[in-house]
């Protein structure tokens, strides 16, 4: 393996061309907004990047970024009490919306749980029909009773049948 002394010097040659022209401008521009990096520094990040070493194994640099140093031990507390509040302001919003969202849901439940109801005492009501002699008073009383509910199902005629489903639904709603 090649051993290079403590301390190597290589040069970056620029060539005239658009291409390398811009690189140069970016990097002059680059470091006059960051005037603690060098030319070098610059240089050795561009290498770890494009050479996919991962930022464990690279060496921390001798002072952080402006970007990610802390500000004076006075200037931490009014940034924790302003982050503070904006988590109590989105804890306040989800649990706003988490309960809101449960009463609907509550709600939804319980009209569901009328309309069961309402459907058990009409399926009720069909079997008793249908027990009985099929006359047209019966069916006449039976469509006065439907059409007075709430329900959006059809009207029964003599003519129609007990759908299965309903009648097997229904020896479950008289249980409950």
């Amino acid at each position: 393996m090649f051993q290079w002394s403590k301390k190597v010097v290589k040069s970056v040659t620029f060539n005239p061309g658009v291409a390398d022209e811009s690189l140069l401008t970016l990097v002059e521009s680059h470091l006059e907004k960051d005037p603690e990096k060098t030319f070098s520094d610059l240089c050795k990040e561009a290498l770890w990047q494009s050479l996919c070493v991962p930022e464990s194994v690279r060496p921390n640099p001798q002072s952080p970024p402006p970007s990610t140093k802390l500000p004076a031990a006075g200037g931490l507390e009014p940034q924790i009490a302003d982050l503070q509040s904006q988590l109590t302001d989105l804890e306040e919003r989800f649990f706003a919306k988490t309960s809101h969202r449960l009463e609907m849901m509550e709600r939804h439940l319980m009209q569901l749980s009328q309309q069961v109801a309402q459907l058990g005492m009409m399926v009720n009501k069909l079997q008793v029909i249908q027990t009985s002699t099929q006359s047209p008073q019966v069916v006449e009383v039976l469509n006065n009773t439907h059409n007075s509910s709430t329900t959006t199902t059809s009207a029964v005629t003599p003519s129609q049948e007990v759908d299965p489903l309903i009648s097997r639904l229904s020896q479950y709603l008289d249980d409950f």
